[in-house]
């Protein structure tokens, strides 16, 4: 199901929703856009984010940017700890909606 080559298929979407994919965009533009965080910092955050949503295009292209940005391996491969935490942590907090609380 994952190709890189499925991502042509957005220029139908655009086609059926141009002012969507403009705003769509523009935001993403803005939101990676070098800023008070760099771009570097904002790339490896995306990673972090397509590890922990498990999204194969975006693990693709935000870890090259991040790269691109001057991210080495190291720093990827602390931002996949910092994922796996973050996935893990939230299991253990959610674990505790299966305790009631007791008088």
């Amino acid at each position: 199901m994952y190709d890189m080559n499925n991502l042509r298929r957005l220029k139908t979407i655009e086609a059926n929703a141009s002012e969507g994919m403009k705003a769509f965009r523009a935001f993403d533009a803005a939101a990676l856009a070098d800023g008070a965080v760099p771009v570097k910092y904002k790339e490896l955050m995306a990673c972090a984010v397509a590890f922990t949503t498990q999204c194969p295009y975006c693990i693709e292209i935000h870890s090259k940017k991040a790269r691109d940005a001057g991210a080495s391996d190291r720093e990827l491969a602390e931002t996949v700890f910092v994922a796996a935490a973050l996935r893990a942590g939230a299991a253990l907090t959610h674990g505790t909606h299966a305790f009631p609380d007791r008088p």
